[in-house]
């Protein structure tokens, strides 16, 4: 099986150095670059699967290389690495066409995992289901910039948080999301709430959307862990 590779850009030579190692041995084939300039060098002679790119770098910041690959029609997969919590840059880089991001300093496991969820649900040459803006599960669609959600063309009753839960979700698809990972990206861990808020909210989703949890269409529960989305998501043009 061929390796997917990965392109590493960090302007710390020790991270990138530790991190090519950590991910080789985890089965990518690796390259890496120190700057945003050399970033779109090499993205364009290596052909990476998908670019770890950090966002404060010289020569071109991290989301200044994303938007020249958005712009090129470039959709190779982005994760960045960000070192602001808030939800505003987070929903700034999404926007921007980052398939996923990671606040430093983050545990090189959950870096690789991050990696393979993102590989899992990517379509080549296609806008990611992060840049897109209507998501659709069968009669579900989801409008990401709104925040509205509507089955069978009807709008469904929901709290914003509900709804931007839901767009956490359908944005994942198939891939465990931890109850300590949806309170991060969809409230923000300096929001004073406990992670029962989120259970609060799928019971909201499940009861509006008439998903049996006993037979899932859309939210599966992972017990002790959290939920995924086990509906297929596409792209409403």
């Amino acid at each position: 099986m061929t390796q997917p590779k990965v392109l590493l850009v960090d302007d710390e030579r020790g991270i990138t150095q530790s991190l090519a190692a950590f991910m080789g041995r985890s089965g990518f084939h690796i390259d890496t670059a120190a700057d945003g300039e050399e970033a779109l060098r090499r993205a364009a002679c290596f052909a990476p699967d998908l670019i770890v790119l950090d966002v404060l770098m010289p020569r071109l910041d991290g989301r200044e290389v994303l938007r020249r690959l958005r712009r090129a029609d470039d959709w190779t997969p982005v994760i960045l690495l960000t070192q602001v919590g808030e939800s505003t840059e987070r929903a700034m880089a999404l926007e921007e066409g980052a398939d996923d991001y990671l606040n430093k300093p983050f545990d090189p496991h959950e870096l690789v995992a991050r990696t393979r969820a993102v590989l899992r649900r990517v379509r080549e040459g296609q806008t990611s289901l992060m840049a897109a803006r209507r998501l659709s599960c069968g009669d579900l669609v989801l409008d990401r910039y709104s925040y509205r959600a509507y089955v069978n063309r009807r709008e469904l009753e929901l709290t914003p948080k509900a709804a931007a839960l839901l767009a956490c979700l359908m944005t994942h698809p198939d891939e465990l999301l931890t109850r300590e990972r949806l309170l991060d990206e969809v409230w923000g861990w300096d929001y004073p709430t406990g992670t029962r808020t989120v259970d609060t909210r799928i019971a909201e989703l499940r009861r509006v959307l008439d998903d049996d949890p006993a037979e899932p269409r859309f939210i599966e529960t992972v017990t002790g862990q959290g939920y995924r989305f086990v509906g297929q998501v596409g792209i409403v043009e």
